[in-house]
Order: structure tokens, then C-alpha cells, then sequence
């Protein structure tokens, strides 16, 4: 297994709406997406860094994406659907899983920010190309098979101080 090192060539994926929810739901805080990517990267070549949002109606996430792409992070945007009866969905999976593999042939090492059990097969296509997966996630929310998967796993928690923000 390959370990992290100085050179390495790196690139983030982040899910803000897997974090957003746990971070609210949680510890009622924000994220702090600017030290996320700090540890997401370590001393090693940030190639690429997505975040992949939705947008709603009222556009009040603007500031947000602004401050994102302020940090050298690309947004990845989708309108919010809303369907007839309320039900509303927002879900990037399908879009930053091909995003990992269209970009992880010039890549040593892919950081998945994000708990959700469905990018199992992604973690397990990734690893077997030889690259290294590292994880960043609330433990209490992530899938355990999915931290078992990677890796290297970050439990935010265990950093609050350092990566939530009160509201």
C-alpha cells in the first residue's frame, strides 16, 4: 500500500451535501471547507479539487460557491430538483465518480471527502488501479464498509475545533 509522501499528486472530491447534513445534524455547524482541503492535500501536489453542489431557486448558496472557488476549489453545480407532491433531490454520485476515474490516470492519490456508502465500488475500481484512497468524514455518518475500504479515513469529529464553525 502506498503511503502518503511529499510530491505525491492529489486530488479532492468533495460531497457538501453528505457534509453540510452531518455537520448540521450533528454538531448544528458548518464546515470548514479551507481546512478540509489543507488536510485533504498535506504537503503533497493538489492537481484538481471539485465540490459538488446544488443550487437552489433562491440562489443563497452563491456566497458559498464564491468562497469555495476562493479557495482554489472547482464547483461542480446542480440544479436542485423539485418534484411534483415537494419531494426534492440533489445527487451528485453518479457525476463525481466519473469525475475520479476520467481524472485519476495522472493522479497518485484521490481524497474523497465525503461518508457515503455508495462509493464503495468507485474506492474499490480506484485502489485496484493502483492509486491510493484516502477518506475524510464524520465517522458517526460514514459508512463503516467505506471507511474499512480506504486507505487512510479522517474522522472530522475527532478535529472539531478545527473543522466546524459555529453557526
Amino acid at each position: 500500500m502506498k503511503n502518503k509522501h511529499f510530491g505525491q499528486r492529489v486530488a479532492v472530491l468533495i460531497d457538501v451535501q453528505n457534509l453540510y447534513h452531518s455537520a448540521k445534524n450533528l454538531y448544528k455547524s458548518r464546515v470548514n471547507f479551507g481546512e478540509i482541503l489543507k488536510k485533504a492535500v498535506e504537503n503533497r501536489n493538489l492537481i484538481r479539487a471539485f465540490a459538488y453542489v446544488i443550487k437552489t431557486k433562491t440562489g443563497e448558496e452563491k456566497s458559498f460557491f464564491e468562497a469555495l472557488t476562493k479557495l482554489g476549489i472547482e464547483t461542480r453545480v446542480k440544479d436542485l430538483q423539485e418534484f411534483y407532491g415537494g419531494q426534492k433531490k440533489g445527487d451528485w454520485d453518479v457525476g463525481l465518480v466519473i469525475d475520479a476515474i476520467r481524472i485519476s490516470p495522472t493522479l497518485d492519490t484521490i481524497v474523497l471527502v465525503s461518508g457515503d456508502g455508495d462509493f464503495i465500488p468507485l474506492v474499490e475500481y480506484l485502489k485496484n488501479q493502483g492509486k491510493r484512497v484516502e477518506l475524510i468524514a464524520f465517522a458517526k455518518t460514514a459508512s463503516h464498509s467505506l471507511v474499512e475500504e480506504a486507505d487512510e479515513f479522517t474522522d472530522l469529529a475527532k478535529y472539531s475545533k478545527k473543522f466546524l464553525l459555529k453557526k
